[in-house]
């Protein structure tokens, strides 16, 4: 059922997934991950949205940057990428590194986006909390991700590419069946492709000012992102702790928020039932309410 293709935005080619039908829903992805990661959720909501699941770029079949590219730049291509498909206003589902791209791109192009709906995730109001000596352990990644040794290591052999991607997909995720072996395997091949190692981890040096910013202890306050958002948070992620969540409406000023029992890292790959439920709730209820208008 699933259709890819390849569109060509600000002078690269970006891989699509797409299926269904509908209102558009733009799902953005995180690390270690690519469009796969999205499909429990896009074959429960093919009957009602039409879901679009692009590589980033960097990442997965898509082109990969040259230099320095991070949030401002991937929020770029998706702004091309909404206006080349003319699907505008679109629902935007995100994760991790595509939840850090959602929220530069909505202050970028609000116009362009019906609504919100993040997962756990990195927004400023965290703070100096993600670097607090009993949490350093649980994202080491982002501050290794940075090094130049860091692809040399992990791309050494295909078994120590391995290795790492599969670390990450199974520590973090709190269901282990979360990822079976057929796809363990699509995700560390994925990753061994050339390219994709290296495009990956260039988001974490890309990123790392703003998160200096975001973490210390006088960081500015970013304006409000007013769009209608939706968090879901789960509440077994080693990564970024339930309590957390505890500012959200001080960045989302119109937000509906609610744990989500049960889950770690990747809610939408431990139980798509639920997910995909949360996400069609809150993206029927802007439909009713005029979406966008």
């Amino acid at each position: 059922m699933i259709e890819h293709s390849t569109v060509e935005v600000n002078g690269a080619r970006l891989h699509l997934a797409r299926v269904g039908r509908g209102r558009a829903l733009l799902l953005l992805h995180g690390w270690p991950e690519f469009w796969l990661t999205w499909k429990p959720v896009m074959m429960r909501l093919a009957n009602r949205f039409e879901l679009i699941a692009p590589d980033l770029r960097g990442f997965g079949d898509s082109d990969k940057p040259t230099g320095t590219f991070g949030p401002p730049e991937q929020a770029a291509d998706m702004v091309a990428l909404i206006e080349s498909l003319g699907v505008g206003p679109v629902g935007i589902v995100a994760h991790d590194v595509g939840a850090t791209v959602t929220q530069a791109l909505a202050r970028r192009s609000p116009n362009l986006i019906a609504g919100l709906f993040f997962f756990n995730f990195m927004y400023p109001g965290i703070g100096s909390r993600f670097t607090a000596p009993d949490h350093v352990q649980n994202v080491w990644h982002m501050f290794f991700n940075q090094t130049e040794l860091a692809p040399k290591l992990i791309g050494a052999t295909p078994d120590s590419v391995r290795l790492y991607i599969t670390y990450f997909l199974k520590h973090w995720a709190y269901r282990q069946d979360a990822f079976d072996d057929e796809a363990l395997d699509a995700f560390v091949t994925n990753f061994q492709l050339p390219g994709n190692l290296e495009g990956g981890l260039q988001h974490y040096r890309a990123v790392a000012e703003q998160r200096k910013t975001e973490m210390s202890q006088d960081a500015p306050t970013p304006e409000p992102i007013h769009l209608p958002t939706c968090v879901r948070w789960a509440d077994h992620d080693p990564t970024f702790a339930p309590d957390w969540s505890d500012r959200l409406s001080e960045f989302f000023p119109d937000l509906d928020f609610a744990l989500l029992p049960g889950v770690g890292h990747f809610p939408h790959r431990e139980d798509p039932d639920r997910a995909a439920h949360e996400i069609a709730s809150f993206f029927s209820r802007l439909e009713q309410k005029g979406w966008g208008a």
